[in-house]
């Protein structure tokens, strides 16, 4: 396993833990998982240029598009919360059922 390959997994990991870690805001939450599609594009990159596999080249492409729609969606979603109750922790979207 090269450097740089596992770097990317320890920055993968070190994202992961965060999200662990760190639930109880939305903010820390919605940052290691931006942390983590961004690993994961980096790594499905170096892996299709690795393997000249020229037929899958979009799919770090459609990856970032996905990755762009959860942050749309996250922060809509932290705006929301943090004007109705004024703190973004994660316990207060239990009370956004219907």
């Amino acid at each position: 396993m090269s450097l740089v390959h596992m770097n990317i997994a320890l920055a993968f990991t070190v994202a992961l833990l965060g999200l662990l870690m760190y639930r109880s805001h939305l903010m820390s939450s919605l940052l290691c998982l931006e942390g983590m599609m961004l690993t994961l594009f980096i790594m499905g990159t170096i892996m299709i240029l690795n393997t000249h596999f020229t037929l899958a080249s979009m799919l770090p492409i459609i990856l970032l598009v996905f990755a762009a729609c959860e942050a749309a969606v996250g922060l809509s979603l932290l705006v929301m919360v943090s004007n109705t109750y004024g703190v973004d922790y994660v316990q207060n979207l239990n009370l956004l059922q219907c």
